[in-house]
């Protein structure tokens, strides 16, 4: 499978690419004159250089999955979607699907990389006030009283000594936390990106249940499309595998196909791959009766798509208020362990 590059072309302007290869075959225009246009529309910007190659591509090889096979600047999915598209007969549909794929991931990104900055910056100033509270505050007011010729009695020194401990456990479990969180976003954008994924599906429940259901969404499409364009299912799974970037859903969908070549059935292979949610499942069931699996899978691809990104956004909202909440939490307790002590010296003088 393609490996993605670092100037992969952002999600808003494959959605847009989409919606014009789709609007271009509706409208009943040969694909490489389409193409040619397309590149005309682009002569005069930074893109012009790719969408000429494109063009060009397309002309040599009459297939658009080709001709962005070439350029690992557009991402494997959409050459492995388009590819079963033509297959298919049913392009300018897989096009209007990828347009409106892709305008969710680019939502879906954005509200992403706001719920990291916002942390990362969250947590700076959180190192920064805990170490001014730490190493500015607590000494002055010890100094203070000191200065007043005031004593602090045991039970304030226990209560400031514990303030200055609570700093600096937080300071340490925070300055941890961000080391890590910028470690996984660096080998992201690496050849580790993969590993790193995997690694965090098992070590985070929210994010392995989005993952399924992307998946699931994935694959639900595929066969929807093949099976819509009269493909036999056993050669609909066969292409599913390339369109995954989850190494364990792509063996699962070929277990399924395994288990198809040997005569079982295509629900009983379905239920034991656990790729959809025992609803979906039925639903499937049922479509397999009726002879619909193309419409119920497209149903099912649609349902799964939204609830991947409602579930995003829901960890999202969850996570700026959690932190807003920690810190108010840590800077009370430290300011408490200060003021306590001041307001009982305070009581005995008056």
């Amino acid at each position: 499978m393609q490996k993605r590059n670092k100037n992969t072309v952002p999600a808003n302007e494959l959605s847009t690419f989409c919606t014009q290869v789709a609007l271009m075959l509706n409208a009943g225009m040969a694909l490489y004159n389409g193409m040619e246009a397309l590149a005309e529309t682009y002569a005069d910007t930074e893109r012009a250089e790719m969408y000429k190659t494109l063009s060009d591509a397309v002309t040599e090889t009459g297939s658009l999955a080709a001709a962005l096979r070439r350029d690992d600047r557009w991402p494997s999915y959409l050459a492995e979607m388009c590819e079963i598209g033509e297959r298919t007969g049913r392009l300018e549909e897989a096009m209007n699907g990828l347009a409106a794929y892709y305008e969710r991931e680019g939502r879906i990104r954005r509200a992403v990389a706001s719920a990291v900055t916002y942390p990362l910056v969250l947590g700076v100033m959180m190192l920064g006030i805990v170490l001014i509270l730490i190493l500015k505050v607590l000494p002055l007011f010890r100094r203070v009283l000191t200065g007043m010729g005031l004593g602090v009695d045991g039970a304030g020194v226990t209560m400031m000594n514990a303030g200055s401990a609570i700093g600096w456990a937080v300071l340490v479990i925070v300055a941890v936390l961000l080391i890590c969180a910028l470690g996984i976003v660096i080998l992201l954008k690496t050849k580790a990106r993969g590993k790193v994924l995997d690694l965090l599906n098992r070590v985070f429940p929210p994010m392995k249940k989005i993952n399924r259901r992307i998946n699931a969404a994935r694959v639900s499409s595929v066969l929807s499309m093949m099976l819509g364009g009269g493909f036999p299912l056993e050669e609909a799974l066969a292409l599913v595998p390339n369109i995954l970037t989850d190494g364990e859903a792509a063996g699962k969908v070929r277990t399924m196909a395994d288990k198809l070549r040997d005569g079982g059935s295509f629900g009983a292979a379905l239920s034991e791959s656990e790729l959809f949610d025992q609803l979906y499942d039925r639903m499937i069931r049922m479509g397999i009766t009726a002879g619909r699996e193309d419409t119920v899978m497209a149903k099912v691809a649609s349902i799964c798509e939204e609830q991947a990104e409602e579930d995003i956004s829901a960890l999202v909202s969850v996570i700026e208020p959690t932190l807003v909440a920690m810190l108010s939490i840590v800077i009370g307790a430290i300011l408490l362990s200060v003021m306590l002590p001041m307001a009982g010296i305070i009581a005995s003088i008056v």
